[in-house]
């Protein structure tokens, strides 16, 4: 870990503190936060831009981070956009949402601390999510959220991924 990014952790540690010890609730509500912290943590590199990738892979591939401060490791994939078609919802996930991510990182944050983190490939979250969205998508318009979400599961996670943390 490079000196800058072991500060980063640190002072994240720090500020986590003192917000619980203050009563303020996590500070690190916002995501961005923890991709930052999981990125130091796993030797990754940021995205400049908050929409697409969320880090980069030590080989430079674009890679998804889910993250949880629950009691057991998840991931959520939500807001996912809908096409008119199933064929077309297929092509998106494929090609614009999943599988263009070689490796998807589901972390679990606890107290502040990233203390697991899980990866699995594109092609295992695309099996896994893509009969739970296929199950919904002829509903989705009656929803009042009209767009697709699923999740990969504890026992998904644990029974497909490779523990990196």
């Amino acid at each position: 870990m490079q000196e800058a990014q072991k500060k980063y952790v640190d002072l994240f540690h720090q500020i986590e503190d003192l917000c619980r010890e203050q009563g303020w609730g996590e500070f690190s509500i916002q995501a961005r936060s923890k991709e930052i912290y999981a990125v130091c943590m796993l030797n990754h590199k940021i995205a400049d831009a908050f929409s697409g990738a969320d880090a980069f892979n030590e080989s430079g591939e674009a890679v998804e981070y889910k993250s949880t401060s629950g009691n057991k490791v998840k991931g959520s994939y939500t807001g996912i956009s809908v096409q008119p078609t199933w064929k077309e919802q297929v092509r998106y996930l494929r090609e614009e949402k999943i599988l263009i991510y070689p490796e998807h990182y589901f972390n679990r944050f606890e107290d502040g601390r990233l203390v697991e983190s899980w990866v699995l490939t594109g092609k295992q979250v695309y099996d896994i999510l893509l009969p739970k969205l296929k199950k919904k998508y002829p509903n989705v318009g009656k929803l009042k959220d009209p767009r697709l979400a699923a999740a990969v599961s504890t026992g998904e996670i644990m029974s497909q991924g490779k523990r990196v943390i």
